[in-house]
């Protein structure tokens, strides 16, 4: 083959991947284009507001082109877009809903607010932010009248003097759903995801082949950065990441069977590296 045939193979290789590219734009442009901040962005995208893709090359997810002008073509953008996404913590929540701090966190810890964000303060405290307009709708819902107003049910008030709090719950849910719709189209990251809500000893119990087990690792996605690795924050984040709770756990850690055995099916889990033969290694140098 000649050097003119090779060089132009590889011109027009490099051609289809620059075109694939500029049909889609990087994250941080992608929020630029919208109008949106970073995290405003990374919201949107976990609640399905924005479509990504996946970069060819292997540098994370992009936002098609179409997809932001779909998006900037929608009516009441950008405020429809903003509002869409908008949190607010305990304080703000209770305003907006015309309630009390209190009755706005009995609400949330009874798992009929459901958070979509949290973050560790510098105090070592959980604060949990909900969405505006998913309030919004809750306060203006008339079946949500008695909760609102008057005296918190008997059997509602027992559950909440025996610790009852669904908020870190509630929260894996929708994370796991996001984390789904991100690995659609990867059975082994969608088994990942799964198992990244379980404490290492539940999966290994679960996924007996080593192999198997190193292909969850390698898919199992980017946690959010919640302090310096091993400070007190970052270890009250991984206690929020991961299911405490028995049933819970007995049902993540029957999808996860589930996800293994779809993933197995479709794309077998390859030993890491060549099988090496057992035996005494060779030596080095000449016969004598």
């Amino acid at each position: 083959m000649s050097g003119t045939t090779v060089t132009h193979r590889t011109a027009a290789a490099a051609e289809r991947t620059g075109t694939a590219r500029d049909a889609a734009v990087a994250p941080n442009r992608a929020a630029r284009q919208l109008g949106l901040k970073r995290s405003e962005f990374d919201l949107a995208v976990h609640l399905g507001r924005i479509r990504t893709v996946p970069d060819d090359t292997g540098g994370g997810r992009r936002v098609p082109r179409t997809e932001i002008d779909r998006i900037r073509a929608a009516n009441g953008f950008p405020e429809g877009l903003r509002a869409d996404v908008r949190t607010v913590g305990t304080t703000e929540g209770a305003a907006l809903m015309d309630v009390t701090r209190a009755r706005f966190t009995r609400l949330a810890r009874l798992g009929l607010l459901v958070p979509v964000k949290f973050y560790v303060n510098r105090y070592r405290a959980v604060v949990w932010l909900y969405l505006a307009e998913e309030l919004r709708r809750f306060a203006a819902d008339e079946r949500n009248a008695a909760l609102l107003k008057g005296r918190t049910a008997e059997a509602l008030r027992t559950q909440l003097g025996e610790g009852l709090d669904l908020r870190p719950r509630n929260w894996r849910g929708r994370h796991l759903g996001f984390l789904l719709r991100q690995s659609a189209d990867d059975p082994w990251a969608r088994a990942a995801a799964v198992a990244s809500l379980l404490d290492a000893a539940e999966v290994s119990d679960v996924v007996t082949d080593p192999y198997e087990r190193s292909r969850l690792r390698r898919s199992r996605p980017a946690p959010a950065a919640h302090g310096s690795p091993g400070s007190p924050a970052a270890q009250l984040a991984e206690e929020i990441v991961t299911a405490a709770d028995q049933d819970e756990i007995d049902w993540l850690r029957s999808d996860l069977a589930d996800a293994v055995e779809a993933a197995r099916r479709q794309s077998p889990a390859p030993p890491p590296g060549p099988a090496r033969r057992a035996g005494p290694a060779r030596p080095r140098g000449r016969a004598g």
